[in-house]
């Protein structure tokens, strides 16, 4: 193959090499994302929901994935998320240190993976190999069919499929192949799990968000009175997390040390602590109905705030509602 057409196929700029051949041994074959399909929406879509469900699973053990390509080759991540969605502990050493220890960590992960979804190795989309050489259409196969099993509900985009090219070392030199790596399902309207409220307001009744926020806003300024605080602007008071926990701690319960948060954060660091513990506290009381990502309270994103607020303004709304009922006549 002409090295000009390799640029080509493989969609390269000028200056970043393409595959050599001695790279590959002879037969050997390496699949590549050309630039457009990475960038195709769906896929893009598809690694954010992925990540904000692993750091949302992974929340109280404070880790936090950026890149599903770069951060899940060695097993680390992979262990500490099967073992909590499995509720189990796997015999596997907490940190491996060279490629040898990373790699049997790896398989002792894939090895319960697989038996957990009842899959032998030759029908898994993904090995050791693809794992640890950081193949992320392996890495999507992988967390897919974990999604599947352990969180049915989450919202998976459907369909996803990207253009696939796969080189391979002959004789005769390097020889190429396109193909479509279908991601996840096809599916009906029937099938999909019921849409993101929030989603749904935002889209199809934009002129109605404000209405909504001014009922969340009422409700928290009520709990949050007794403390003398109260609440003007939904989108920017919860970025640094302070009152959302206190607002927590007001309706459930908690008694929260000032050792356990920063009652005037001074950095975004700080504030991201806050709002973690906060999302935590949320997820052990089964508040949170989607994945959130801390870092999207934070940044103000006025969606991920009240999907946030909403499970603990439904929850407490409707047990007033409860205690109002009356209880009926006397036998």
């Amino acid at each position: 193959m002409e090295l000009e057409s390799l640029y080509d196929l493989l969609q390269l700029p000028k200056g970043v090499e393409p595959p050599a051949e001695e790279m590959l041994s002879q037969g050997g074959k390496k699949r590549y994302l050309p630039p457009t399909s990475r960038k195709d929406p769906k896929f893009e879509e598809l690694q954010k929901v992925l990540m904000e469900w692993i750091n949302t699973t992974l929340l109280p053990e404070h880790i936090v994935v950026r890149s599903l390509e770069e951060d899940m080759f060695d097993g680390l991540i992979l262990h500490h998320l099967f073992q909590r969605l499995a509720a189990l502990k796997l015999e596997a050493e907490d940190i491996a240190l060279t490629a040898a220890s990373q790699k049997h960590k790896l398989a002792v992960v894939l090895e319960a993976v697989n038996r957990s979804l009842q899959l032998e190795e030759r029908q898994a989309k993904w090995s050791v190999e693809t794992i640890f050489n950081k193949d992320l259409l392996s890495t999507l196969h992988l967390l897919v069919a974990l999604a599947k099993r352990f969180q049915p509900n989450l919202s998976l985009p459907t369909n996803v499929q990207v253009e696939v090219i796969t080189i391979e070392s002959t004789k005769s030199g390097l020889k190429s192949e396109k193909s479509v790596e279908q991601l996840t399902e096809y599916s009906t309207d029937k099938d999909q799990p019921p849409k993101d409220v929030f989603d749904e307001l935002f889209k199809l009744a934009p002129e109605k968000v404000n209405a909504v926020k001014e009922a969340i806003v009422n409700f928290v300024n009520q709990k949050l009175d007794r403390l003398g605080l109260s609440v003007q602007n939904l989108d920017t008071q919860f970025a640094d997390g302070v009152i959302l926990l206190l607002l927590i701690g007001q309706l459930e319960g908690f008694f929260l040390h000032l050792k356990e948060f920063y009652l005037t954060p001074n950095s975004p660091a700080e504030m991201l602590h806050n709002v973690t513990l906060a999302l935590e506290l949320l997820k052990d009381e089964g508040l949170l109905s989607c994945p959130v990502s801390p870092e999207d309270i934070v940044n103000k994103d006025a969606k991920s705030t009240l999907r946030v607020l909403y499970g603990l303004f439904c929850k407490h709304t409707q047990r007033a509602h409860r205690d109002s009922m009356p209880r009926g006549a006397p036998n």
